[in-house]
């Protein structure tokens, strides 16, 4: 198998993603050499390559994927050939092997393939943060959800319905909505934007008490008219481009809203909160209330192509890169 990875080294669109020989990998103290079984495909790695979130170039892509362990350094504390997994590494997953700290993986338990682990580590810790640490989502609470048939709206849903939560959901086409309602929303929509809050409140008639919004910019003003008084906005991506500048007056003048801005590297620092977010995510999913959605494969040498079709919103639940 040829070794190899994906980099950049200028900004840009897909285009820039170039391959490049890996040469020879020895893991020191307290590292593991992983061999790739399946990679994650995540909205932050447009970010990286787009220059939103800007990083040192030339750099590699991605933070998330599964495989296996095929050599360990001094006081690692794993073995070659236990199965592994990785959500928030730096840059550098698109690739066939890489080297990894050791306290930033996970062991992968039975039932729990490497696909279904690089489908879900990042999106599905997220979603127990933005749900369990985040929120604190109650039975009966109203929620809304954006994206709802996407990568991290499709974790969001079963999870919020298992809880006993009560969802609407939103999603950019009848298609996706319809997606939603298979995972269990209890209301899904595709309407426009202008017309959402009046939709969620014909719902809800005060509003919901939490609104989780990936989309940014274009779902803004829509997200923050659907809360009730007192609700609470959780902004944790920016698919549409970045939000615009905020008063606190307008969390005031909205019924003392509640607003954060969420990254789950702050939810997981260390590594105890990472292997207790990984285990309860594993739990869901093997319980059968979370069902990971495969939406598409794609070769890991085609990852320029995964982005266009992600950026073209042409993509719903995960998208994997395949060495």
């Amino acid at each position: 198998m040829e070794r190899y990875r994906l980099v950049f080294r200028r900004t840009g669109g897909p285009e820039v993603i170039d391959r490049e020989p890996l040469g020879a990998l020895t893991p020191g103290p307290g590292e593991v050499l992983i061999r790739h079984e399946a990679i994650g495909l995540n909205f932050i790695d447009t970010y990286h390559r787009s220059g939103l979130y800007p990083l040192a170039l030339p750099s590699g892509l991605g933070s998330e994927a599964a495989g296996i362990v095929e050599q360990a350094g001094d006081k690692s504390g794993f073995a070659p050939g236990e199965r592994v997994a990785y959500a928030l590494a730096p840059p550098g997953a698109y690739a066939t092997h890489r080297l990894i700290a050791a306290e930033r993986l996970v062991r992968l338990p039975d039932g729990i393939d490497a696909e279904i682990a690089a489908a879900a580590m990042l999106k599905g810790c997220t979603a127990e943060m933005l749900i369990e640490r985040c929120a604190k989502v109650q039975p009966g609470d109203w929620v809304l959800v954006h994206a709802a048939a996407g990568g991290v709206g499709s974790i969001l849903v079963p999870w919020l319905k298992a809880i006993g939560a009560s969802v609407i959901a939103h999603a950019g086409s009848q298609e996706k909505a319809r997606i939603a309602a298979d995972l269990g929303a209890d209301h899904a929509l595709s309407c426009t934007f202008d017309e959402l809050a009046a939709q969620v409140k014909a719902v809800s008639a005060h509003g919901v008490a939490c609104v989780f919004d990936g989309i940014g910019a274009a779902s803004w003003a829509a997200s923050m008219a659907c809360l009730r008084r007192r609700g609470l906005m959780i902004s944790f991506g920016n698919a549409s481009g970045p939000v615009p500048p905020l008063s606190p007056l307008e969390l005031a003048r909205g019924g003392s809203l509640f607003l954060t801005r969420p990254t789950l590297a702050d939810y997981v620092a260390d590594p105890a909160e990472l292997q207790a977010s990984a285990a309860r995510l594993f739990a869901m999913i093997g319980s059968g209330a979370v069902p990971i959605r495969i939406g598409a494969r794609f070769p890991l040498a085609d990852a320029a192509e995964a982005h266009r079709a992600l950026e073209a919103r042409q993509t719903t639940g995960s998208t994997l890169l395949i060495p």
